[in-house]
């Protein structure tokens, strides 16, 4: 068996760049809500329509995780009635490309994504 190098020590390490990705994008809605921000600001009940199997408390969550973590904003503009506005800041909007190469890579794969979900689920051994 041919001996590998070891893995970087640091990996894992709490201030290693690559460990805060999961940490502070790992929310399962934060890529599509970046997506929906794209355009420009978006008020809740806008984001509500394409993100539709979400819950209120999970959107609230994951918009508020964002916010916290600097890739959206959120602007209350005291008019009659409360409006309040999420938009992508310069961070965020950072991140859009990357995101766009990662859904454009789960595209092209889809069907081998599909593939080995199907097998695991029936049991069988992945492909090689």
């Amino acid at each position: 068996m041919t001996q590998r190098p070891p893995l970087p020590p640091d990996l894992f390490d709490e201030l290693c760049p690559s460990s805060l990705v999961p940490f502070r994008f790992g929310d399962k809605w934060a890529p599509m809500i970046l997506r929906c921000l794209d355009d420009g600001p978006r008020r809740f009940s806008e984001l509500r329509v394409p993100l539709r199997r979400v819950t209120q408390k999970v959107l609230t969550a994951s918009l508020r995780g964002l916010e916290a973590n600097g890739f959206v904003s959120r602007t209350v503009h005291p008019d009659p009635k409360l409006r309040v506005e999420y938009a992508l800041t310069p961070l965020g909007r950072s991140v859009l490309e990357p995101l766009d190469a990662a859904c454009r890579w789960t595209t092209e794969h889809w069907d081998e994504l599909l593939d080995a979900r199907e097998n695991a689920e029936n049991g069988a051994a992945p492909a090689s």
